[in-house]
């Protein structure tokens, strides 16, 4: 598992190290049972451990971008240097004995799907921190089930990602450049078009802007496209049908024949826009309801960020609610 530069264990540490401060984040000795996984990834367990865990159980499981045995050699490498390796246990298996063990569960992709089964195994008083904004569950988001944790009892938020201390929604604009430059689109001077009804919007068009494209930015894919277009970015919550489907592909390869289609999230019918002739990318399509770049591609930061403000969530869920300060609720994306 070869890692880029800025992976580079001490840099991890570092930006761990900033972004536990400027959250705040004291987990007072808590049992976390959150995931261990490749590349930016491998910092939530020493996330949890440096913000005071009493115990972490990393749950990882074999990947196409790494394997248990790479994932924990890297995971223990970045513990050693951190002096917390004796509070962390990387696992292979989702057990009954693990989940009531815990007292915080993140929603973290080896952990899911949190359903009615594994959500039953949860004490009363675990609490699970979801490491997206609230607004996604209603946005195709199938791997939580709410109305189990409701039902239990147990304590669950959202992550203000727009929090200053997170800030993930900063970056949404770079990975939009990110995603045209691997493209093929320079992004300055181009022509750009934003299909987004989300709140991503704004981050977007001001990300685009600011590295110098003409950007306009639409809710729906309009009747007419700019001839002069050189990119369509679909950003639109997943309805579990396509988003951008083969009128709106005919509409634009008629207007503009060489634009191409930038699946940042949201469906897209990647079968009709090939029978029109309109060129989609990334080139592997993503999973349904996936966004079609991670904000890891961008680097470690803001994963750390994310990683350290869903714990931030999980140590405030479990403060009463009385005793939490307005900060601490401006951590929060309630349900």
């Amino acid at each position: 598992m070869n890692l880029a530069p800025g992976l580079h264990p001490e840099r991890l540490l570092r930006l761990v190290r900033r972004a536990i401060a400027e959250c705040e984040l004291d987990l007072g000795g808590a049992i976390v049972l959150t995931e261990a996984a490749s590349g930016a990834y491998v910092v939530t367990p020493v996330v949890a451990a440096l913000a005071g865990a009493g115990r972490v159980f990393a749950l990882s499981r074999d990947t196409r971008y790494g394997s248990v045995a790479d994932v924990t050699r890297v995971t223990l490498d970045l513990a050693v240097r951190a002096g917390v390796a004796e509070r962390i246990e990387i696992v292979t298996e989702k057990t009954e004995r693990l989940v009531t063990t815990a007292d915080i569960i993140t929603n973290s992709g080896h952990l899911r799907p949190l359903d009615a089964g594994m959500i039953a195994w949860m004490r009363p008083d675990a609490v699970v921190p979801l490491m997206f904004e609230a607004w996604e569950l209603d946005a195709g988001r199938v791997d939580v089930d709410v109305d189990a944790l409701r039902t239990r009892g147990i304590q669950t938020a959202g992550t203000n990602e727009r929090n200053p201390a997170v800030d993930v929604f900063s970056y949404l604009g770079s990975m939009a450049v990110k995603q045209l430059t691997d493209a093929g689109v320079a992004v300055r001077h181009s022509r750009i078009l934003v299909v987004c009804d989300n709140p991503f919007t704004t981050f977007l068009g001001e990300g685009l802007r600011s590295a110098g494209a003409d950007v306009e930015v639409v809710p729906v894919p309009p009747e007419s496209f700019d001839p002069e277009l050189d990119a369509v970015i679909v950003s639109m919550r997943p309805t579990g049908l396509p988003v951008f489907g083969e009128s709106d592909a005919r509409r634009l390869v008629d207007a503009a024949p060489g634009a191409v289609v930038t699946q940042f999230w949201g469906d897209v019918d990647r079968d009709a826009l090939d029978r029109v002739g309109v060129a989609c990318w990334p080139e592997l399509a993503p999973a349904a309801g996936h966004m079609g770049i991670l904000p890891s591609a961008l680097g470690p930061e803001p994963v750390v960020r994310l990683q350290t403000g869903g714990l931030k969530v999980g140590a405030v869920l479990r403060k009463a609610p009385a005793d939490r300060t307005p900060a601490d609720a401006a951590f929060l994306d309630e349900l």
